[in-house]
């Protein structure tokens, strides 16, 4: 199946810059967050979805190969749901292409050269708390290290590799195509010049075996959705004795009962009864640090914001602590007994015709609507 443009997948522009597209990233991953979406499926889908879009797009390399070449630049460099610079990008696909076509030149790898492992990608998902402060944490990653039992070398014990009998250990097998000699990578040795007779019962030949690793991965305080750790050295190991790739740990932050998330800054509702509302009084508030008192000002309105300075995120790259920001939301009582609804009728009778006073919005709003119609009349 076809993917889908990464630009569309986030929602922006060619050329957007990074920080338009971690905030698309971050707004869409919250959305199709499998922890908002009950198992959904389709849900799940557009997560890894714009998962893989944003990690294309905020790596320079990346997003280079992939505004040059598209979907074929960079699909050919995923290893355990990420790419690396030692698995092979674009510049293969026209090496192996082209470069087999004119007789190898020009740039093909040596298949029995040292290479780089590939990098691999573990997607963690924190709570709230674990990301403001700070964490140590274990994950287990599948990876693929050197057999033991052949040492990496794909052959039983006893047995060694031998020359491969088809292309006689070039690697390369020569055929003539009417007027072109065509030159393709060998179909029995797949390119190494070399032939396991006798492949190696516990890796059946491929040098390797999986195994999952348990990591403790120190996640400093401040991260949000979208940061990566990375990890040197803890990705797939290298081929001919070639260096291992790196771990990439992408961060995800679950969404939170109380509190939402703005880069620095935190936000939530604070329910507020009526009579506080109107007389003012004093409420506790949590914030991440403790509950801390907020001082309501007589007359206070549904979505009044105040503001705790100090009491949001500090960012992980540095810089002052964000704040708390408490919306206020005028709870109107419910399961009234018969004498407190008389009591708020006599209070409602009280206001008399000086009501429009007491509710300046109400008197607004009306005024508003009465001049809407006169002017349609008119």
């Amino acid at each position: 199946m076809s993917k889908r443009d990464y630009y569309e997948v986030l929602g922006v522009e060619r050329s957007a810059d990074t920080k338009d597209i971690k905030k698309a990233y971050r707004r869409l991953a919250q959305k199709y967050h499998p922890d908002r979406n009950n198992g959904d499926e389709k849900a799940s889908e557009k997560f890894r979805e714009v998962s893989e879009a944003y990690e294309v797009l905020t790596d320079s390399q990346k997003r280079a190969a992939y505004d040059q070449f598209g979907h074929a630049g960079v699909d050919g460099q995923s290893a355990g749901g990420f790419g690396g610079a030692g698995a092979g990008g674009f510049s293969d696909i026209f090496g192996d292409v082209f470069g087999d076509i004119f007789g190898g030149g020009g740039g093909r790898r040596n298949p029995n050269a040292p290479q780089r492992g590939s990098d691999l990608r573990y997607n963690l998902e924190l709570d709230l708390e674990s990301a403001v402060a700070g964490a140590s944490v274990d994950i287990r990653v599948p990876r693929h290290i050197e057999c033991d039992r052949c040492d990496g070398s794909g052959a039983e014990p006893g047995s060694t590799k031998e020359t491969c009998p088809t292309c006689q250990g070039h690697g390369q097998v020569r055929m003539q195509q009417g007027f072109f000699a065509v030159q393709q990578t060998c179909p029995t040795c797949h390119g190494s010049g070399q032939h396991i007779k006798v492949p190696c019962h516990k890796c059946h030949g491929d040098g390797r075996v999986r195994e999952t690793r348990t990591l403790s991965v120190k996640i400093p305080a401040g991260v949000d959705t979208g940061d990566r750790i990375r990890l040197n050295g803890e990705g797939e190991m290298g081929v001919n004795g070639g260096p291992p790739g790196d771990l990439y740990v992408q961060v995800a932050i679950k969404p939170h009962h109380i509190f939402e998330r703005d880069g620095r800054h935190l936000q939530c509702e604070v329910p507020i009864n009526f009579v506080d509302a109107a007389l003012g009084g004093e409420l506790e508030v949590p914030t991440l640090d403790g509950r801390v008192k907020l001082k309501i000002p007589p007359e206070t309105q549904t979505g009044k914001l105040f503001r705790l300075r100090g009491k949001g995120v500090k960012p992980v790259r540095g810089g002052p602590a964000g704040d708390l920001l408490c919306r206020v939301v005028v709870e109107t009582p419910v399961k009234l007994s018969e004498e407190q609804k008389d009591l708020l009728r006599q209070f409602q009778d009280s206001l008399g015709d000086s009501n429009n006073q007491h509710s300046p919005k109400k008197s607004s709003f009306f005024d508003g609507v009465k001049k809407f119609f006169e002017d349609m009349k008119s």
